[in-house]
């Protein structure tokens, strides 16, 4: 090696120790990056986005994780009732492939919604007044898609497949894409925050990779909260031990991660430093965050009385509100136990009866607000379920299996449509209709759109392409049909 080689080796060396300087000292004192993105803070997101004015500011999920059946909850056609218990014909059925809890059934009967329904609202939308009451009581304030679609047909590929625009394991989050994209607003709090709750039926695992950050910097994958004890372990102070204590400590840690940074250029070293500081600015704002014995009666009562359990679907609205309300920018709930292959009659009831005034109390409680016209609110899952009954039919009892070619979701706030519904389905509620369908894919592009994202640029690259949420093989459209 020549001298000017060993010259121009030591000239990078210690310029990366000027540039890791740098950037510890940004973290240590975000005003310090205070031209970058979004208002200096510690992670301010890329400077060309918002592309436009945003519509929301912030987005609440709620995801029902299972498939919870749109036949039973809100695309109800009348003419269900007259064809219950009728071979489900080969004209509805077209030679669609059943998955293998069903295909090997020799029947396939029809099942009309073992409940009632009814019209609500100024354009008298159906909804199951027997399972959300609550929910109809809101219609006038949400946009519902009944044409929704997805080529998955299976628990976990169809929830990667929603969250992260693949079915494949190992890309971001929808929740991570924004983070990165758009940054968090408070230091002292995640841009993604994450929460489950557990329904009482059939339960599907779900994996910490869903609000992960893939080939994104680690910093941006979600934050789970427990649902008991602490939300966050570790983020206390061990005995003994106070924050001017921790503070020192965290200083020297970040040092010797900084000079390991600066010698082998590992992104996720500084990832590291970073989780570290957003951990101890956590410990100031999370213990009051989590006090929702603070908010008043009427607001509690709003939620339903589930609010006073830990852990609850009820409870965690009640925090989504009170985390969007401090900065966070993307709070996803998940309720499990939406998978009804048999006893779907009583499961889907307490299912419902887990969330429906909860849903419906977390828009009223942001239109009171004023949060509702830059919130933007969703509920739904991964696919719907089959018209025909999974197993043997009797009078009160049957199960449907999984349905991706139609099912719904309903949004509301942040520039939807209030009282709007949107899509058409056959009789059967099994295809959709005319030219009316709206992929996963056009539906995160149209959260984007929300945010101001046009959601062709918001990308990174990886293994060689310019990888996006909605994905690099078929293009996807926001649907401007349910926009105010």
């Amino acid at each position: 090696m020549d001298i000017s080689q060993q010259q121009r080796r030591d000239f990078l060396l210690r310029s990366g120790f000027g540039i890791g300087s740098t950037a510890l000292a940004t973290l240590m004192d975000p005003s310090l990056n205070a031209s970058a993105g979004s208002g200096g803070t510690a992670n301010p997101g890329l400077p060309q986005f918002p592309n436009f004015a945003p519509k929301a500011k912030r987005i609440i999920y709620l995801f029902m994780a299972g498939g919870p059946s749109h036949i039973d909850t809100f695309d109800y056609k009348p003419a269900m009732r007259k064809f219950h218990g009728e071979e489900l014909p080969d004209s509805v059925r077209q030679g669609q492939r059943l998955t293998g809890m069903t295909s090997g059934q020799k029947e396939f009967p029809c099942v009309a919604p073992m409940f009632e329904f009814q019209r609500f609202g100024e354009h008298g939308t159906w909804v199951n007044k027997d399972l959300l009451p609550h929910t109809a009581g809101v219609v006038d304030d949400i946009t519902i898609i009944k044409s929704m679609h997805t080529e998955a047909v299976n628990h976990d590929p169809a929830i990667t497949y929603i969250n992260t625009g693949v079915q494949q394991q190992g890309k971001p989050a929808l929740g991570a894409w924004l983070s990165y994209g758009l940054g968090s607003v408070n230091d002292n709090m995640p841009a993604y925050i994450v929460m489950i709750s557990r329904g009482r039926g059939q339960l599907q695992a779900l994996y910490d990779r869903l609000w992960g950050s893939g080939f994104l910097p680690a910093r941006h994958q979600g934050v789970k909260l427990r649902s008991s004890g602490e939300p966050v372990l570790y983020l206390n102070n061990p005995p003994g031990i106070d924050r001017d204590s921790r503070r020192g400590m965290l200083d020297g840690l970040n040092s010797l991660n900084q000079m390991t940074y600066d010698k082998f250029g590992d992104p996720e070293t500084q990832a590291r430093i970073a989780q570290y500081e957003m951990a101890f600015r956590m410990q100031s704002e999370v213990p009051d965050l989590m006090a929702v014995e603070k908010e008043t009666q009427h607001v509690q009562d709003m939620y339903g009385p589930d609010v006073q359990k830990p852990g609850s679907f009820a409870r965690n609205c009640l925090l989504a509100r009170r985390m969007v309300e401090k900065g966070v920018r993307y709070v996803q709930l998940f309720h499990r136990g939406w998978d009804q292959h048999g006893s779907l009659p009583s499961k889907i009831r307490q299912q419902c009866g887990d969330i429906d005034q909860a849903s419906a109390g977390l828009i009223k409680d942001l239109k009171q607000r004023g949060m509702l016209d830059d919130t933007l609110v969703v509920w739904g899952g991964e696919f719907g379920r089959t018209i025909y009954s999974q197993g043997k039919l009797t009078k009160d009892n049957h199960g449907r299996d999984h349905h991706g070619r139609c099912f719904t979701i309903w949004m509301a706030g942040a520039g939807i449509k209030r009282g709007f519904e949107y899509g058409l389905t056959d009789d059967h509620s099994y295809n959709i209709l005319g030219n009316t369908g709206v992929h996963i894919r056009d539906m995160n592009a149209t959260i984007l759109n929300q945010l101001g994202i046009d959601h062709q640029r918001l990308t990174y690259k990886f293994q060689g392409l310019d990888q996006r949420l909605t994905g690099v093989e078929e293009p996807a459209h926001v649907v401007k049909e349910i926009l105010s």
